[in-house]
């Protein structure tokens, strides 16, 4: 699963709505939905912009997770994880409430 992938996953756990709930809300599947968020598929443009407008934020936002921002490899790297560490430690929590 790349980085993009687990994001948009993480982005639906932390605001609390299943698989089932953004694919109706998005009108795709449930498997298509479930096939981008474990990485068997790639994300279109237009997926991340119904995330983007399903979750109040924006395409870039989405986006970040795939970006060669002009930084070194190794902070980008870094900022990356940390965030997606932290979205994971969120959807722990969640999930022992």
């Amino acid at each position: 699963m790349n980085k993009l992938n687990k994001a948009l996953r993480l982005i639906r756990v932390f605001n609390d709505m299943s698989l089932s709930e953004l694919a109706k809300e998005m009108k795709v599947s449930i498997g298509y939905l479930s096939e981008i968020e474990s990485g068997k598929k790639n994300p279109s443009l237009d997926i991340i912009r119904k995330y983007a407008t399903v979750f109040h934020t924006t395409e870039s936002a989405i986006l970040f997770f795939s970006e060669n921002i002009q930084i070194d490899s190794k902070t980008k790297t870094a900022l990356r994880n940390n965030i997606l560490k932290f979205l994971e430690a969120l959807d722990h929590l969640k999930k022992s409430k």
